[in-house]
């Protein structure tokens, strides 16, 4: 099964509260998100190669640490995803990023895609997958797919919250996927949306109903 990281760190359950609260204004949502975002990124970016360098500092020599190999590729799940792609962004600015737009069928609970546009050089780096709710599971699946068809290997999934059902659809679909993840909550409701949750998060992210 593929691992799963929650981060438990005091700074991450601290503003991921002010994310549950349904009277956070969406301007300070969209802030929490991207903050909680590079956090989680923190906790999933841990293992990247670093190579040594020589450097001049205003007082001497000194030997310091890069990241070694190609910057990350970021794929936003829209329309929520794009709440967490600034924050991503910010940790590295020279990433790329592409767009997967999905919606739910709220009769089958099923997703659907009507857009899906991936940066040159996908298969090369390492892509994270941001889905801020992982629900049931069937748009992150969807995604992972995508990417696989379009020769992705190396695939990290970044959510704020998920359902059990949501983590166990994604592990029995793509076992050698990591989800890196705020909290696991309860469950489902019979709408298929997680509790006790945060809502809908493109919902609370834009100020839409």
């Amino acid at each position: 099964m593929s691992r799963v990281v929650t981060v438990d760190h005091p700074l991450v359950q601290h503003k991921l509260t002010y994310c549950r609260q349904k009277d956070t204004e969406p301007w300070k949502f969209r802030d929490l998100v991207e903050e909680i975002t590079a956090l989680l990124l923190y906790e999933a970016t841990r293992e990247m190669p670093v190579v040594n360098i020589e450097l001049e500092t205003p007082v001497s020599r000194a030997r310091g640490a890069v990241i070694d190999g190609m910057e990350p590729i970021f794929i936003a799940v829209l329309r929520a995803g794009l709440g967490m792609l600034s924050g991503a962004m910010r940790m590295f600015p020279g990433a790329r990023a592409g767009h997967i737009g999905l919606y739910r069928d709220h009769d089958t609970f099923l997703p659907v895609e009507y857009y899906c546009k991936l940066p040159e050089g996908i298969r090369e780096r390492d892509c994270y997958l941001l889905e801020p709710m992982l629900a049931t599971g069937g748009s992150a699946v969807h995604a992972i797919a995508a990417l696989k068809k379009a020769g992705v290997n190396r695939i990290k999934l970044l959510s704020l919250i998920a359902s059990p059902e949501g983590i166990m659809a994604l592990q029995q679909a793509f076992p050698d996927v990591e989800i890196y993840l705020a909290a696991i909550d309860e469950g489902l409701n019979e709408k298929a949306y997680i509790v006790p949750g945060l809502g809908d998060a493109g919902d609370r992210l834009f100020g839409t109903n």
